[in-house]
This record gives C-alpha cells, structure tokens and sequence, in this order.
C-alpha cells in the first residue's frame, strides 16, 4: 500500500486542486440535506418521518442523476483529453435528451399519485398523507437538477471543477433562504410545512438551470455548438449508450436498493423512530462521505484523461492503485474523526436540536458508529467503482462489483434482522454495512488483475 503512495512532487496538490471544488460542492448540497431536515423536525418526529419516507422515491431520481452525469464525466473526460470539443457538446446533448426524459416520467408519476407512492413506502397510511404534498412537488425539481448537473459534470470533466461547486454553493443558499420563508410562513409568506420544503427545492432547481444556460452560452473553455447538442446523431447516442447506460443503469438500481433499505426500515415495528433517526444520522454520514466522492471524481478525470492520452497500462495501473490507496488512508483518518464526534457533539448536541430522544436517540447512535467505522471501505470502493473502472472503461464489472454485494448481501440481511428477526438496532445498524465490507476486497481483486487495463488501452476506450 504504502510504496503505492510515492508519487512525483506537484501529484497531490493536482489532485487535490480536483477534489476540493467536488468536496466543496457536496459539502454544501448534503449540508442542504442536513438543514431540511433539521428545519422539518421541528414540526414533529412525524413530519420528519413523512419526508425521509416520501425521500425514497427522491433519492432514485438522484441516483439517476449522478448516473447520467458520470456516465457523460467518462466520455468528456476522455474526448478532452484527445481535444475533440465537437464530441464534448454531443455527448452532452444525448445526456440531456436521455437525463430529463427519465426524470419528466417520473416527477410526473410522483405528482400525479402521491399517497399511491408514499403507501408503498411504510406502514403507516398518516405518514403518507402527511409526505404527499412534499412528493407532489420535488420531482419536478429534479428535472432542472438533471440539466445543471450534466453541465457541471462536463466542467468538472475538463478540469474546472469549481464551476459546480459555484453554482450549488449558490442554489443552496438560495434554498436554505426559501425553506425558512416557506416552510414557516416568514416574511409575509404562507406557512407551507412540507410542502414548503419542496417549493423551496423546486425554486432553487430552476435558479442553478438558468445559470448553467447563460454559463453555456458564453463558455470558451467548452463553447456551445448548438448543431452539435441539438443534433449528436446516431454515432454518438451509441457511444453514449454503450459507456454510459451501464453507468446510469448501475446508479439506479443502486438507488433502488438503497431506497430500498429506507422502506424496509419503514415497515418495522418502531418506524417513526427509525425513519427519523436514519433521515439525520444518513445526512450526517453524507457530510463525512463528501471527501471520498470528491477523490472519487478527481480519480475518474486523472485515469480517464491518462487513458484518453495514450498512455501505458503500466502507467494507468500505477496511477489508480495510487488514487485508491490514498481514499483509503484519507477515508481511515475521516472516519476515526467521525467516531470521536459521537460521544463528544452528536449524541448530547446534534441529536437533541434534531428532537431525537429516547428509542430515536439509541437507533441514531447505532447507525451513526456503524457508518463512521465503515468509511474507509467505502472511500475504497467509491473510487474504484465510480473512478478506476468507469473511467477505464470497465464499466459492466463495476456495476456487477456495485450491485452484487447491496441486493445479495446487504439488503436480505436488513430485512432478516429488521423484520423477521426483529433484532435490536445494533445489528440492523452492521447490516446495513455489510454492502461495503463485501465490495472492498471484490475491487481490489478485480483492479489487481489488470484486465480491464488491457482492454482500454487496446482501443475500447471512448
């Protein structure tokens, strides 16, 4: 591991100068995440269960989302590394065209059969009527979410990742600002609740669409060639496809698993306390995760612009087992500082200001020191799932590699402990876990190999 570490002088400040924007950017948008949730417990644990239930739908289209982006960050990231500014622009036109078809389909079936969907998601029917209002509006917000996130991934993908951490930096204020006027009626504005949640959501979405569109107009690192976007043809909808479908096909059923363990929590027993003190400790475990994503994104533009560039497999090999080494370390020392914080701020501050107490405060607990001591493998396999192998090229591995062990290992052992079992939250808690102790060692075997190399860099690359 350690000989791995060794690199060149300027190779860490470069590949920071890439992850810090992409850590800013998730910082702020899950820091967004936490602050909902925050301002929606203080109409009631109830309120707040209804909006993590009705969430679970959300969170697929957000899986969607970062699966159509990634798949385009592979197929820029490559085509910049050649200089091809003419690809760039239709690869971002067939992402835009395939991205909001998907996310239009689904916001509509979410507003038009709310309490349907929010039914399907727990036991209890009064959660779903109080969900329903929020889920009527988010999905819409999503579509916007779609446009800007594909235009900030291209960014990101030709080396300027401070574009999207600008642009959520900015919505995100705008929607911390919205949630306080409209989820409690200040400012003269009716109190929405809920719903107020998702308007201010929606709002926010449309803000960062339209300065993505101004941007794109006046870009010269990535000029707009209209003919290009509007018109990618055939060619490319079939590179698109075959380098990205796996991608955007991998992130949802992805997201549908994960939804998934949210539902399961949902038909247990104790529900709302469950629902509620996973809504704050799955927040807090994003703000921990957002370092191993951004080193995960710097790691799929680093290799995939060195393969774009021709070189070596020697060369790639080194570099990734380099990138993977040093998430691991970094994700040791995030998730070391996490468990530190339970005893010290979580559990006699942040818990009580989220009004989790008693059975909700126990459940949080658990979850909370379950997920921080997972950290390090999830840093791992973030970057070899979403970096390594999809900027390799080597993206039907790492869709096996991301789903087997969610839907084989991690999700029967959910619901054997939560509701056949009917364990306590502690085993529940490592359960849910199991997914990345099982995907860290099928990386490294899968990396170690170095097949994918060879086929990359044998002409499969886009």
């Amino acid at each position: 591991m350690f000989h791995y570490l060794r690199r060149s002088p300027g190779f860490y400040k470069r590949l920071w100068k890439l992850s810090l924007p992409v850590i800013l950017q998730n910082l702020i948008t899950y820091s967004l995440g936490l602050i909902d949730t925050f301002m929606v417990s203080q109409l009631g644990n109830e309120e707040m269960a209804a909006v993590s239930s009705a969430n679970v739908p959300v969170f697929l289209l957000i899986s969607i989302v970062f699966g159509v982006q990634s798949g385009l960050g592979i197929l820029v990231s490559q085509y910049w590394g050649k200089g091809d500014l003419k690809s760039i622009n239709r690869a971002m036109g067939v992402a835009c065209f395939i991205g909001t078809g998907i996310t239009v389909v689904l916001a509509l079936v979410m507003a038009l059969f709310p309490v349907q969907v929010m039914d399907l998601l727990s036991n209890r029917h009064d959660l779903s009527l109080l969900g329903a209002p929020y889920l009527q509006v988010i999905g819409f917000s999503y579509v916007f979410n779609m446009l800007s996130s594909i235009y900030a991934s291209a960014q990101r993908s030709v080396e300027r990742p401070n574009f999207g951490m600008l642009l959520f930096g900015f919505s995100t204020l705008l929607n911390t600002g919205l949630n306080y006027l409209l989820i409690f009626g200040h400012g003269g504005l009716p109190a929405l609740g809920v719903r107020g949640a998702a308007v201010a959501t929606l709002l926010a979405r449309m803000s960062e669409c339209l300065i993505c569109l101004v941007c794109a107009v006046r870009s010269k690192v990535i000029p707009l060639d209209l003919g290009c976007f509007l018109r990618p043809g055939g060619e490319m909808a079939g590179r698109f496809l075959k380098y990205a479908s796996p991608v955007v096909l991998n992130e949802t059923v992805w997201g549908l698993g994960t939804s998934m363990q949210t539902v399961i929590l949902g038909y247990t027993a104790n529900s709302v306390e469950m629902l509620a003190a996973n809504a704050v400790t799955g927040n807090l475990n994003r703000l921990f995760l957002v370092v191993c994503f951004g080193l995960g994104a710097a790691t799929a533009v680093m290799v995939g612009k060195a393969i774009g560039e021709g070189q070596s497999r020697e060369t790639v090999m080194s570099l990734s087992q380099t990138l993977l080494w040093f998430a691991f370390a970094v994700g040791a020392a995030v998730g070391l500082t996490a468990l530190l914080l339970v005893p010290l701020l979580f559990v006699p501050v942040i818990f009580p200001m989220f009004k989790l107490s008693g059975e909700s405060a126990a459940i949080a607990t658990a979850l909370a020191v379950m997920g921080f001591l997972s950290i390090p493998l999830h840093a791992y396999a973030i970057s070899a799932v979403t970096g390594v192998l999809r900027a390799g090229g080597d993206v039907g591995w790492a869709t096996v590699l991301d789903l087997a062990p969610q839907w084989l290992v991690c999700l029967p052992l959910t619901a054997l402990t939560a509701l056949l079992l009917k364990t306590g939250c502690w085993p529940i808690a490592a359960a849910i876990q199991t997914e990345c102790v099982v995907k860290m060692p099928l990386c490294i075997w899968r990396i170690g190999g170095g097949k994918w190399i060879h086929d990359v860099t044998r002409g499969r690359g886009a």
